[in-house]
């Protein structure tokens, strides 16, 4: 039963561009102000080389726009390629991503149709819902924002994104326009009840697009889609307010990627609007998903059991479930990049570091866990026990090339990591992730400094930054202390400071070029008992991490390697002993006591490659039964 819930929202008059109501806690720095260097760089530097510079068919990603698609939603592909290439263009400024940015836009310009629609689907058959069309054009929407955002402002481009917002407008609505939640393709191609969740994340590229021209039809629109519902049967909005759990979102089809994507649009709304109860549903959303569907590795969404019909694709109660040995597929990476991306709008609007420990969880596991050893590709899901990564799921092939919507969406979530790693306050700078490399940031008082991050974290917790400062100004330095750090020491120019796990270490002082700030965080090794959710056959398990990293025995290295076995552990910690990785690329590697006086041979999580193999990761380890 459809549940009809009308947000009421305030009346806007301006005479100038309307950008926000709601200031956020926390900024991004201005784009290139971040270097990072080491243990993340690497796979960012290898991700855009290899594949954003490297093999994607850009032009041929535009002729899906020109002359059709030969299969549904295909027209995303685009969106999804360019958004991500204009997020590592505000990282690196490099002049040849650049210039690829620049000519596929043109050519998807050159596309626009003369009644403003930018689509795969011929005028006559717009709007196309069984092929994907509002989703396809919403991703050329975000697309385009990006690039005018990071890349070029170019006038051409925003007057285009305008038309395109306004032939949407022309066509879906009220009657005797057609219903947005009439158009889609969820959940009847798996043969269950009309959802449609898909076409209601236009909101957030509407949202964006009224944020630059103050316009109010375009605010009225994104109102018009939140009075919807989100979905053709079930309110998610309602829902969201009123604590539903997300596995329980949606009816047959509680799909966790399109979901996310429209609560990012949420939002954006309320950065607009202030209105509380909009800031309630998405905070439900992220405290219900963190709580109930986050596994250990920083990804959600899996098949069993209770949506085995959505590919594990669907929210299902993964937290409690990841350990059941039922599960085939879960943690589609685009589910992971959009939670994260996801994440950090939490983050900037709250300041709650607890969305930067998703974040951490994601980036350090998850999502680096997820690409190809060679940069060229992403998984589509992936599993904790078993064969790590699978490539299998939509997507189409370009000669050789195979193209899905994953490993377009993995690159998006690297290009986010330097946008968050570090970030403004209104009180001074905010440290968030501890990698290797250089932050340029203005005082409060507008003076230009630099902190210097020496680490090789996490292969340990020793962190050291120094800070250059021309003058001497009194503002806070922010540095975020991870929820699972339960030790940890914090020293500024040797004089200890008291922290709290959880929690951001906030220092205000007179700042002075060369002072330097000195972290230890706590990476004893912790073990974990697995979760009790529907299946008993997964409750005999244990897994182990080190600071923010998964470990995981790989078949690679150890035949034994998914074994039952007792840890030796005391107090939840045990005393592994790292090790000289003994195989490339392997970026950490302990061994671990095991009852008997043994060891087995354990490494990061995202260094299991499983790619082409054929052999299995062990996460969560069988615990051996007592004789």
């Amino acid at each position: 039963m459809r549940t009809h819930f009308l947000i009421f929202v305030f009346v806007f008059t301006v005479s100038k561009p309307l950008f926000s109501q709601i200031d956020d806690r926390m900024s991004p720095l201005s784009p290139n102000s971040i270097q990072l260097e080491g243990y993340l760089d690497r796979y960012i530097r290898q991700s855009i080389n290899e594949w954003n510079k490297g093999g994607l068919p850009y032009s041929e990603f535009v002729n899906f726009f020109k002359e059709g698609r030969p299969q549904f939603a295909l027209g995303e592909m685009w969106g999804k390629a360019v958004r991500s290439g204009c997020m590592f263009y505000r990282y690196t400024r490099d002049p040849e991503l650049k210039r690829i940015m620049q000519e596929t836009v043109s050519d998807m310009l050159s596309a626009q149709d003369t009644n403003g629609c930018i689509s795969c689907s011929e005028p006559e058959k717009q709007p196309d819902g069984p092929n994907g069309d509002l989703w396809e054009r919403k991703y050329v929407m975000l697309g385009m924002e990006e690039y005018y955002e990071w890349v070029n402002p170019d006038p051409a481009v925003l007057s285009s994104l305008i038309r395109q917002a306004d032939c949407i407008m022309s066509q879906v609505g009220k009657a005797p326009k057609i219903e947005i939640t009439d158009l889609g393709w969820s959940a009847t191609n798996i043969g269950y009840e009309p959802c449609h969740i898909e076409s209601s994340s236009l909101l957030e590229p509407f949202m964006r697009l009224y944020k630059w021209t103050g316009e109010q039809r375009f605010l009225d629109f994104a109102t018009y889609i939140i009075e919807s519902g989100g979905t053709k049967h079930y309110n998610i909005f309602e829902m969201a307010l009123k604590n539903v759990q997300p596995y329980k979102m949606a009816g047959h089809y509680p799909k966790a990627y399109e979901m996310l994507s429209i609560f990012e649009g949420l939002v954006e709304y309320y950065r607009v609007t202030g209105k509380p109860e909009i800031k309630q549903m998405f905070l439900n959303l992220f405290h219900n998903v963190r709580k109930y569907e986050i596994t250990i590795i920083g990804n959600g969404g899996s098949d069993q059991p209770y949506h085995p019909q959505v590919a594990g694709e669907a929210w299902g109660n993964t937290a409690l479930e990841q350990t059941n040995p039922d599960i085939t597929r879960m943690m589609e990476t685009c589910v992971g990049v959009t939670w994260l991306k996801f994440c950090s709008q939490v983050l900037r609007i709250t300041g709650d570091p607890s969305a930067m420990d998703e974040i951490e969880k994601y980036v350090y596991n998850g999502l680096i866990g997820a690409m190809k050893p060679t940069g060229d590709g992403f998984s589509y899901v992936n599993l904790l026990n078993g064969c790590k990564v699978n490539g299998h799921g939509w997507g189409w092939h370009f000669d050789d090339l195979h193209v899905t919507c994953c490993n377009l969406n993995g690159p998006m979530g690297l290009a986010y990591i330097p946008y968050v790693a570090a970030m403004n306050s209104r009180e001074g700078p905010v440290i968030n992730l501890y990698n290797q490399g250089e932050i340029h940031f203005r005082s409060p008082r507008r003076k230009p400094g630099t902190i210097a991050i020496a680490t090789d974290y996490p292969v340990s917790g020793d962190i050291h930054m120094k800070v250059s400062l021309g003058g001497t100004e009194k503002f806070t330095l922010k540095f975020r202390i991870p929820e699972w750090s339960k030790a940890t020491t914090l020293r500024v120019n040797n004089q200890e400071v008291s922290v709290v796990p959880g929690a951001y270490a906030e220092i205000a002082r007179k700042w002075k070029d060369g002072d330097e700030i000195a972290l230890s965080l706590d990476m004893r090794c912790r073990v974990v008992d697995a979760p009790h959710g529907s299946n008993r056959a997964g409750d005999n398990f244990q897994a182990v991490l080190y600071g923010p990293v998964v470990l995981a025995r790989d078949e690679s290295m150890d035949k034994d390697y998914n074994q039952p076995v007792t840890l030796q552990s005391e107090d939840g910690f045990i005393q592994a002993v790292q090790e000289t990785p003994t195989a490339q690329p392997v970026n950490i590697q302990f061994s671990v006591p095991i009852e008997g006086g043994k060891y087995i041979t354990m490494i990061d999580y995202a260094s299991v490659n499983n790619w082409d193999n054929g052999k299995h990761v062990c996460t969560w380890i069988p615990k051996k039964e007592k004789e």
